[in-house]
């Protein structure tokens, strides 16, 4: 690749992911002023990775702009870093992701979950107690439960609906326990339960209670933590291909600039 087609190309390059380092610190502050605990335990997090992706850009632009190869050293090099860790990092998200499925239920036109079907991983982060503790109060206040009645509004609609993993875990107990349903946020508790799982007994028609404190609960929210587990993983395979061609471009622009030093 010519000298000027490398330098023009990462300038470019550079100048853009700058562009999107300011959009994602401005997310992250605007993260920052709602004062929702899910949300703003995200904020550190994604100002970080803003903060990251700026100073490379800098650098990169810096170095391009000047054909200064000290600075595209130190970029390709933090790149290089990057790359290894999306690597590292999609490999591990496909591991953990492997175990864990729904279980199909006669008369159910959604899937129930069980918590011992997912990786150890998944089970350590769930099982502690304030990690649940912080999930189960954004769970609480996100509504989805309540949201239930409104939604299905009878109760033959309920028993049709196609429930998410967590509307399923968190907001009914499991269809063993044989409670009669009386509405989408109501089930008959007299009735004697069926089933000896615990998650019968744990289970509570209030909105503050439902199926919060379940297993049923934590294998629906393993499973939506799967499956967006899974969007990340196959995002950064194509993030690292790009990365990749980035890196190449960028190897030849650092290459060019020692060339061009040498002869002056």
């Amino acid at each position: 690749m010519g000298m000027g087609t490398s330098n023009f190309v990462i300038r470019w390059i550079n100048f853009l992911t700058m562009l999107l380092a300011i959009a994602v610190v401005i997310f992250g502050v605007w993260m920052s002023t709602h004062h929702d605990g899910c949300r703003k335990s995200l904020t550190l997090p994604v100002l970080g990775l803003g903060a990251f992706i700026f100073i490379i850009s800098i650098i990169g632009f810096l170095g391009a702009v000047k054909k200064n190869t000290i600075l595209l050293w130190i970029y390709l090099i933090m790149l290089c870093i990057i790359l290894v860790a999306i690597l590292v990092f999609t490999v591990l998200a496909f591991i953990i992701t492997n175990n864990g499925s729904g279980h199909n239920v006669s008369g159910l036109r959604y899937k129930e979950y069980q918590l011992k079907d997912y990786s150890s991983w998944f089970l350590k982060q769930l099982n502690n107690t304030d990690n649940w503790k912080r999930l189960k109060s954004c769970l609480v206040k996100s509504q989805d439960c309540n949201n239930l009645a409104k939604q299905y509004k009878t109760l033959k609609q309920y028993k049709m609906a196609k429930l998410t993993p967590i509307e399923a875990g968190c907001c009914r107990p499991p269809s063993e326990c044989g409670y009669p349903v009386v509405n989408a946020s109501h089930y008959d508790l007299s009735f004697h339960p069926i089933s000896s799982n615990n998650d019968c007994k744990l289970y509570k028609n209030s909105r503050a209670v439902k199926c919060y404190n379940c297993d049923s609960c934590k294998a629906g929210v393993a499973q939506y933590m799967k499956t967006e587990w899974r969007v990340v993983a196959i995002f950064n395979s194509a993030l690292f291909v790009v990365l990749s061609i980035i890196y190449f471009v960028g190897c030849c622009a650092r290459r060019n600039a020692a060339q061009s030093q040498s002869k002056v």
